[in-house]
C-alpha cells in the first residue's frame, strides 16, 4: 500500500468501513450543530446547514482524507457579536461569504504553508487538552445536566458557569434515567471495543457507538410507550427543526443581504472570521493526519480553499462558517474511516434525514451521545500519552504541558497562543546554545587559550549568548574566534565580534580570527580583512544578509 494508502483506491474502495463510520460521524454532529448555532445566536437550522455544507461541499473537495467539517464551537463568540453588531442574521451572511472568498485567496497564494509551522509538542498538547474538555463537558450530559449547549468547548460558558463548576451544579440536576441511558450506553461501547471486536470481522463493521445510539432511540421509544415517567423530553433530546411542508423546509433558508456589502463593518467581520477559521483549521488538519493511522499527508492549501468554498455556499444559502473541526474527525478516524467518502457521507445523512426523518433524529437522547463521547475524549488523552510525551525530555514536555492547561482553561486558540509561546522560547533558548562552541583551557603563566567556533548558520537571535560568552573571558587571555565554518553570519554577530576586539585590547587580550577561507588575522585586522580574506569575510556577511 503506498503512503496515501486508501486514498488512490478510490472513495468508494472502503465503503464498508467509511459507510458505519460516517452514521457515527452523523450522530455526533447533529447536536453539536443545533447546539453551536444556539450558542451563536442565530437560527437552529443555519447549524445543520453548515454541517451539510460541511460535508459534502468541503469534503468534496479537500484531500484531507480523515478530516469533518462543520459549524465550529471555537467561532461562537465572534459569531454572536458579530450578529448583534451587523443588526441581522441576513447582512452576516454577507460577511461569511466574504470570508469564504478572502479563504479561496489564501490558499491560492499558499498561505497554508503556516500549517507546517505549529510544533508536534503543541499539537499532542491540543490534541490531549480537547480529549480531556470532551470528557469534562460531557460528564453533566451524561447525568443529564443539560444546561449547556452541547459543543461547547470553551472553559467560560455559555451557561454562566465554567467547565469545573459545572460538575458541581450537576450534582444538584441529576436525571435518573439520562443516567441509566449513558451507562447502557458506555457498556455497549466498551464492551464491543474490547471484546466483539477481537471476535469477528462484522463486529469491526458495525461499530459500537452506533449501536448504543440506536439502543437510546429503542429506550426512549419503548420508555415513552410503556413506563412515561423513565421518558427523557425537552432538553435531553437532540433537537432538530421539524418542517411542516417542502415549502416550510426550504422556508428554514436565509439569502445574505448584498446591499450591506459596501458596509466597512461587514469586511472588518469576514477578514476576523476568515482568519480565526483558517487558523483553527489548519490546526485540525495537523492534529487529524497525527491521528490518521496511515500517515497521509493533506495538503494545506487545497483545504484552505476547501473552507473557502464551503464558507462560500454556506453563507449563500444561510449557514453557519465552517471550518474543519477535531471533534468529529476524532469520532470519524475511531469509528474506522478510511477514506474522505465518511466525511461526504454524514453531510448526505444530514441533509436526508433532516428532510425525511427529523422526528426520528429528535428521539436521541444527548446522554447516550455522551457515552460515544466520553469514549472518544478518553482515547485522545489516555495517560500513556503524558508518559510518551515526558520520555522525550522537557524540551517536548512543556511546551505539550502548557498547551493543555492553556486550552483546558481558556480556549482552543488562546491556548495554542500560550503553548506556541512556550515552545519558540525554548527553540531560541536550544537556538543559542547551538551557535558557538566555546572550549577554554589552561597554558603557562596561569592564562587561558579560548577557542569560539561558529556555526554554519548564526542569526541575530544568538547575539545574545555569543556576547555573554564573550565577555566573561578573563583578561591576559589569547582568543581564537574561528569562523571558517560558518556559510551565514548576521552582521548583529560580527558588530560583536567587532566591539570585542576594540574591548580586548585594554583587557591585554590576544584575538585571533580563523575566517571562511582559512587565513588567520591577528589582533589589529578588522574582523572582515583585506585582500582576499576580505573578499572571503564580505561574501559570508553578505550571504547574511540576503
Amino acid at each position: 500500500m503506498s503512503s496515501n494508502g486508501y486514498a488512490r483506491e478510490g472513495l468508494f474502495s472502503s465503503l464498508r468501513y467509511d459507510f458505519p463510520s460516517s452514521m457515527v460521524v452523523f450522530f455526533v454532529a447533529v447536536p453539536l450543530c443545533l447546539g453551536i448555532a444556539l450558542a451563536s445566536g442565530a437560527p437552529l437550522f443555519s447549524g445543520i446547514i453548515a454541517g451539510i455544507v460541511g460535508g459534502i461541499v468541503v469534503g468534496a473537495i479537500s484531500n484531507s482524507q480523515l478530516g469533518v467539517s462543520g459549524p465550529a464551537a471555537g467561532l461562537t463568540v465572534i459569531v454572536l457579536t458579530a450578529i448583534q453588531q451587523l443588526g441581522s442574521f441576513e447582512v452576516f451572511l454577507v460577511a461569511v461569504v466574504l470570508a469564504g472568498l478572502l479563504q479561496i485567496g489564501l490558499g491560492l497564494v499558499r498561505a497554508g504553508i503556516i500549517g507546517y509551522y505549529f510544533p508536534t509538542s503543541v499539537i499532542k498538547g491540543m490534541l490531549t487538552a480537547i480529549g480531556i474538555i470532551i470528557i469534562l463537558k460531557q460528564i453533566p450530559h451524561a447525568f443529564g445536566y443539560d444546561a449547556d449547549y452541547e459543543g461547547d468547548m470553551a472553559f467560560a460558558q455559555a451557561d454562566g458557569h465554567n467547565t469545573f463548576s459545572e460538575l458541581f451544579y450537576m450534582l444538584q440536576g441529576i436525571t435518573p434515567a439520562a443516567l441509566l441511558i449513558s451507562s447502557i450506553g458506555l457498556a455497549i461501547i466498551l464492551f464491543w471495543d474490547l471484546y466483539l471486536s477481537k471476535k469477528h470481522q462484522v463486529f469491526k463493521l458495525v461499530q459500537g457507538p452506533l449501536v448504543a445510539v440506536v439502543v437510546g432511540i429503542l429506550y426512549q421509544v419503548l420508555a415513552t410507550k410503556f413506563f412515561p415517567s423513565w421518558a427523557l423530553s425537552g432538553s435531553h433530546l437532540v433537537s432538530v427543526p421539524v418542517a411542516e411542508s417542502i415549502g416550510g423546509f426550504f422556508g428554514q433558508f436565509t439569502l445574505p443581504d448584498f446591499t450591506s456589502i459596501v458596509n466597512q463593518e461587514v469586511w472588518v467581520v469576514a477578514f476576523t472570521i476568515a482568519v480565526v477559521a483558517s487558523i483553527e483549521t489548519l490546526l485540525s488538519v495537523e492534529a487529524t493526519d497525527k491521528l490518521d493511522p496511515y500517515k497521509r499527508t493533506t495538503n494545506t492549501n487545497r483545504e484552505l480553499i476547501a473552507q473557502g468554498s464551503g464558507n462560500l455556499v454556506s453563507g449563500l444559502i444561510g449557514g453557519l462558517p465552517v471550518t474543519q473541526v477535531i471533534l468529529r474527525s476524532s469520532a470519524n478516524i475511531q469509528s474506522g474511516g478510511k477514506t474522505k467518502m465518511s466525511a461526504i457521507l454524514h453531510g448526505f445523512m444530514l441533509l436526508i434525514c433532516v428532510v425525511a426523518i427529523p422526528h426520528v433524529l429528535n428521539l436521541v437522547p444527548l446522554a447516550v451521545l455522551a457515552s460515544v463521547l466520553l469514549v472518544v475524549g478518553y482515547k485522545l488523552a489516555k495517560p500513556s500519552v503524558f508518559k510518551e510525551v515526558a520520555r522525550l525530555g522537557w524540551s517536548q514536555f512543556l511546551p505539550f504541558m502548557t498547551t493543555v492547561l492553556g486550552v483546558v482553561f481558556t480556549d482552543l486558540l488562546k491556548g495554542i497562543g500560550i503553548g506556541m509561546a512556550v515552545a519558540i522560547v525554548i527553540i531560541l533558548r536550544n537556538s543559542s546554545k547551538n551557535s558557538h562552541f566555546l572550549h577554554k583551557e589552561k597554558v603557562d603563566e596561569g592564562k587561558d587559550t579560548v577557542k569560539l567556533t561558529l556555526a554554519e548558520e548564526v542569526v541575530f537571535l544568538n547575539k545574545g549568548s555569543i556576547k555573554k560568552d564573550l565577555s566573561e573571558i578573563s583578561a591576559g587571555s589569547k582568543v581564537t574566534i574561528d569562523m571558517s565554518k560558518s556559510v551565514s553570519i548576521d552582521h548583529d554577530v560580527l558588530e560583536i565580534i567587532e566591539d570585542f576586539k576594540k574591548q580586548a585590547e585594554a583587557k591585554n587580550i590576544d584575538v585571533e580570527l580563523i575566517r571562511k577561507n582559512r587565513e588567520r588575522a591577528g589582533q589589529n585586522s578588522n574582523p572582515n580583512g583585506s585582500g582576499n580574506g576580505n573578499r572571503k569575510a564580505s561574501h559570508v556577511k553578505a550571504e547574511s544578509k540576503s
